[in-house]
């Protein structure tokens, strides 16, 4: 059956399935901005757009597309970088109107819709003084980064977000809907914590809860260009005795009057009486152009950033773990980032330590937690004619920094045309996880995301 046929076939069961307003068409005047992600170099057309609101509705598009043999492509916040979200003449699902969130704060726990943003959760959570650990930007969707990992400003305390998965309701390639926890499709489970959106379509999370804030100690203190060299190596003595508490990503940016800066971010968790002493080391690099490091509320904290990453601008990221942060791979970040050719690219170094490094590599899907820096050039750019010029930067970029590799990748920051790197982003556990998509998704009905391509 011809691929137009196959479409107006299916669009025709889900109107009859669905209210109408669920399903969107390349005709409907809301099809520009609902196929658009936060990645504005990402230009898909989708045949459908289905805006599900509960279960049932992704039940009803998941079978509906196994049906009539469509590609389907999963939209959580739509923030990741390579623009898994949408697909070319295929089916999207869009799970952004399923925002349902209950908090139980005596048994710490919160379960949430996978359409939730982390704006949304830590609204709520924070309510009750509480938080599960998320990543450092609140506009990005729950899903996305859960089932990747979860790297932020709380892994040195409670892990990465994953870590803290109590359980997943989610839909399955054949139209099943299953619960996974340590309890009950075990191996489902371990899969999903770290293993993308390969096994399923989660409708809702179930996070446990700590207690956090309401009162953090965050934001960044900025040093001149010229002082790199020192500051990051004052940042890489710091972060070897770094209690859990803090969290520190070293930053290379450019300032609002157009110079080129140096800045440590960071968030500390811990009492509040003891955080001056825990973040002077960070004061103290070099001469500071500004301290901007104060108590402040954990949900400011977590939208620090946004404005610096404004959904539409044109993104491209490489990224890999390093080992150690050696002078040759100081002088090279330097060096390197000194030729950005946009103003708003950036060089971030995050630290991962602490609760994070602490759970066993095969616990869960996420086991890459033994290199100490996890590294990301972002090239940012608004003007379609510098693509070619913010891509070459990156890539270049990313080539020099090949030695300092520790050959390993977050699963989270593989870009589009990354695609063999999805090895690398699981190491030891990634025959396993060929196993289980065999078992669950043998025809890889699920492959718009960083694909573990099935063997059989």
């Amino acid at each position: 059956m011809e691929q137009t046929t196959l479409v107006q076939s299916a669009l025709r069961e889900l109107k009859s399935r669905l209210r109408g307003d669920d399903v969107i068409t390349p005709a409907d005047n809301r099809y520009d901005a609902a196929r658009k992600v936060w990645n504005g170099l990402i230009d898909r057309r989708p045949a459908l757009i289905v805006r599900c609101s509960s279960a049932a509705d992704v039940l009803t598009a998941v079978r509906v597309a196994r049906a009539h043999d469509l590609l389907v492509a999963i939209r959580g916040g739509g923030h990741n970088v390579g623009g898994t979200a949408v697909c070319e003449g295929g089916l999207v699902i869009d799970l952004l109107g399923m925002k349902a969130i209950r908090v139980d704060p005596a048994a710490r726990t919160v379960r949430a819709d996978a359409g939730v943003r982390w704006r949304e959760l830590d609204r709520t959570t924070q309510t009750f003084g509480l938080a599960t650990p998320g990543g450092t930007d609140s506009e990005v969707g729950i899903a996305g980064l859960t089932l990747g990992g979860g790297n932020g400003w709380l892994m040195g305390l409670y892990g990465a977000t994953c870590d803290n998965v109590i359980s997943v309701d989610l839909v399955m390639a054949d139209g099943r809907f299953v619960t996974a926890s340590d309890k009950e499709n075990e191996d489902l489970f371990w899969a999903v914590r770290g293993g993308g959106g390969n096994f399923g379509v989660v409708t809702s999370f179930t996070y446990r809860l700590h207690s956090v804030g309401p009162v953090v100690l965050g934001g960044m203190v900025t040093y001149p260009f010229a002082q790199s060299t020192q500051v990051l190596q004052h940042y890489r003595e710091c972060t070897r005795t770094a209690p859990d508490e803090l969290t520190v990503y070293a930053c290379l940016i450019t300032s609002e009057d157009g110079e080129p800066v140096v800045a440590l971010a960071a968030c500390y968790a811990g009492p509040l009486e003891r955080s001056e002493d825990v973040v002077r080391p960070l004061r103290t690099c070099g001469t500071p152009l500004a301290d901007q490091l104060r108590p402040m509320r954990y949900t400011e904290l977590q939208s620090l950033i946004d404005e610096a990453r404004p959904a539409g601008r044109r993104c491209t990221m490489r990224s890999h773990f390093m080992s150690e942060l050696s002078d040759a791979a100081i002088a090279t970040l330097i060096e390197e980032f000194g030729r950005a050719p946009s103003p708003w690219s950036a060089v971030i170094v995050e630290h991962c330590h602490g609760a994070i490094t602490r759970v066993p590599p095969d616990a869960t899907a996420f086991g890459l937690r033994t290199a100490p820096y996890h590294f990301e050039i972002l090239a940012f750019w608004d003007d379609q004619a510098q693509s070619a010029a913010n891509v070459r930067w990156a890539e270049d970029f990313f080539a020099a920094t090949q030695p300092f590799s520790s050959g390993e990748v977050y699963v989270n920051s593989l870009d589009q045309g990354e695609a063999h790197r999805i090895r690398d982003a699981y190491g030891a556990n990634y025959q396993r996880l060929v196993a289980l998509k065999n078992k669950y998704d043998a025809t890889n009905f699920f492959r718009c995301n960083q694909n573990i391509v099935p063997s059989i």
